[in-house]
């Protein structure tokens, strides 16, 4: 699957799902809005998980960026607390997708690595803690204060714990990618 067919169908999963959370609310419509939002949750733990069995950073990076893109397009404005969460989480990973194309030039990069302090508090192992491991580690924090809140339906949790190993495997496959820019 390319990266369109990905966001196309992490897109129709996250409409799914807003529209079986929306149908919830609505008397008779409680059952509709459950096959929806089933549906939706399936869609998008399967294209999460293709995203995670490429192991590439990017196409991590660009799955959990549309999912993110369409909540957030989702969100209604009002909900001032979920809405900043999703613009502040979409720009971590715009972060990434910059430093992600930093070490595409590998001259550029050891001079960019040169720039971080040695100290284990900026580096993940031996490597820049820069943009990309920010963003997943900010983002894995966002996506498990998610799991531990109350109310959250059980498939909503499986694609949520998906979404936080994708992150781990994005990070893990990026620290690769950083040691071949310093080689």
């Amino acid at each position: 699957m390319g990266w369109t067919g990905l966001i196309d169908r992490i897109n129709e999963a996250a409409a799914n799902i807003d529209v079986g959370r929306k149908g919830f609310a609505i008397t008779g419509k409680e059952r509709a809005g459950r096959i929806s939002y089933e549906r939706g949750i399936t869609v998008a733990l399967s294209a999460f998980k293709k995203a995670q069995a490429s192991a590439d950073p990017q196409i991590i990076i660009v799955a959990e960026h549309a999912f993110l893109s369409q909540e957030l397009q989702l969100c209604n404005e009002s909900d001032k607390i979920a809405y900043a969460s999703l613009k502040l989480a979409i720009e971590s990973l715009d972060d990434a997708f910059r430093v992600l194309k930093i070490t595409e030039n590998s001259v550029f990069y050891k001079i960019v690595e040169e720039s971080y302090p040695r100290s284990s508090k900026y580096r993940v192992k031996g490597f820049p803690k820069d943009a990309f491991h920010i963003a997943c580690s900010s983002h894995r924090t966002r996506l498990k204060n998610n799991l531990s809140a109350i109310g959250v339906d059980p498939i909503e949790k499986s694609l949520l714990e998906q979404r936080r190993l994708n992150l781990t495997t994005a990070q893990n496959s990026y620290v690769k990618r950083q040691k071949s820019a310093l080689e």
